[in-house]
């Protein structure tokens, strides 16, 4: 069995085995680090939207009904709790078994990409905002939240050495900063906000329009319209 696949089956085993107790553990993060960072994210979703490592589909009552979603995880048995938690809620969802470093969808399907608490525990991180951004329509929007590095030097510290364990254990990563990721595919940050000691980032990054011809790219007095060098 070649490597990748091994490890992305341990990982499905293990996120199989916890998927009964995810929900209590996610609703206390929620309650003491997290806030009301998940209606923040799926407030903002429209159109086609695709949640990435859906898991047991907590954000589901958070979305607005007009959205037609699609929901992806790597875990049988936390798709089957999402599976159960949308019919109870009378919510129409395409879930799928899928891995989100290798997204089955064509390029440029969604309006909308989300991920919530998740990217922290994804093993190849960069390639997965790179598959979320290939996804998304030109214009689209991608909306993630997860803890990430804190802002103080001796909570990072702390951090490093959390990592030694949960790394290899249960592949959950502290130090991360999904924002260099995002600034790294060339999406424009529209919003973004850091709290709980910098412990916790939210944001929403706009995928560029397709670049239209040079004739079109002109102001109505006819100068050039340029692009904001900042990206954000």
């Amino acid at each position: 069995m070649p490597a990748d696949q091994a490890h992305r089956d341990r990982w499905r085993r293990y996120w199989d085995k916890h998927s009964a107790s995810y929900d209590n553990q996610m609703r206390f993060f929620d309650r003491i680090l997290f806030g009301d960072s998940r209606s923040w994210v799926c407030s903002q979703a429209t159109g086609d939207t695709l949640e990435v490592a859906i898991g047991t589909g907590l954000n589901l009552p958070l979305y607005p009904p007009s959205i037609r979603l699609t929901g992806i995880d790597l875990s049988p048995a936390m798709l089957a709790i999402a599976k159960q938690r949308a019919h109870d809620l009378g919510r129409d969802v395409d879930l799928r078994e899928g891995d989100a470093e290798a997204l089955p969808f064509p390029g440029e399907s969604f309006d909308t990409v989300v991920c919530t608490f998740s990217l922290c525990a994804i093993p190849g991180d960069a390639r997965a905002v790179s598959e979320m951004t290939r996804v998304l329509r030109p214009g689209g929007l991608l909306l993630l939240a997860d803890h990430i590095a804190a802002a103080a030097w001796p909570a990072r510290a702390i951090q490093r050495v959390l990592e030694i364990f949960t790394v290899p254990l249960q592949g959950e990563h502290f130090l991360r900063r999904p924002l260099h990721q995002v600034q790294a595919q060339g999406l424009t940050v529209e919003r973004r906000e850091r709290f709980k000691l910098g412990l916790t980032e939210r944001l929403a990054a706009r995928k560029p329009a397709h670049p239209q011809p040079d004739h079109e790219e002109t102001s109505a007095t006819g100068s050039r319209l340029q692009d904001d060098p900042t990206g954000s």
